[in-house]
């Protein structure tokens, strides 16, 4: 098949590509910049290239860019800014919840798509919401620590979408 073109709306920011059939979501955001999204295992396993795409959490690993086409992508990085971070980012960062960093999007991700669906879940809820992402550096406990004190923050002042939603750009879209 020939390359086509195909336009990635991601953190509510268009861009036009010109892509091969077999590219997947992965590799195209990370040829446009979004570092957040991290290339892990390429197989579905980690998590760490986890973005919403029209508002349900995916492995951008296992889904071709082309199918995309047109679809609204919400990366880590569209969440929240360094001088707005998103609740969640900042229930992370408050609870030492990043070490090393790189399963951190993919695990602020899972946690957005936990909470946006329940607002108060039990440790068993947060540890099988988080089950397909892997982090070798924390032993979990602060990550259910950081999911706990976001689900507070959020009841508390009832932000489950963030500072702009889906459609919205963060001023540092492309920042990993």
């Amino acid at each position: 098949m020939k390359e086509k073109s195909v336009v990635l709306n991601v953190n509510g920011r268009p861009h036009e590509i010109v892509l091969a059939p077999n590219v997947t979501l992965l590799q195209a955001l990370r040829e446009l910049g979004y570092t957040d999204v991290k290339n892990g295992c390429e197989k579905g396993d980690c998590g760490a290239c986890a973005v919403f795409l029209d508002g349900t959490l995916v492995n951008s690993c296992l889904v071709l860019a082309w199918q995309a086409d047109g679809a609204r992508i919400l990366t880590d990085s569209g969440l929240g800014t360094l001088e707005h971070p998103h609740p969640i980012q900042e229930a992370f960062a408050d609870t030492g919840a990043v070490q090393c960093g790189f399963c951190t999007p993919g695990m602020i991700l899972a946690t957005k798509a936990l909470l946006d669906r329940n607002p108060d879940p039990t440790e068993a809820e947060i540890r099988e919401a988080l089950s397909g992402n892997l982090c070798r550096c924390t032993g979990y406990g602060q990550i259910v620590a950081a999911v706990r004190l976001s689900a507070e923050r959020l009841r508390k002042s009832d932000r489950t979408r963030g500072p702009r939603g889906l459609d919205q750009p963060s001023e540092e879209g492309k920042n990993g």
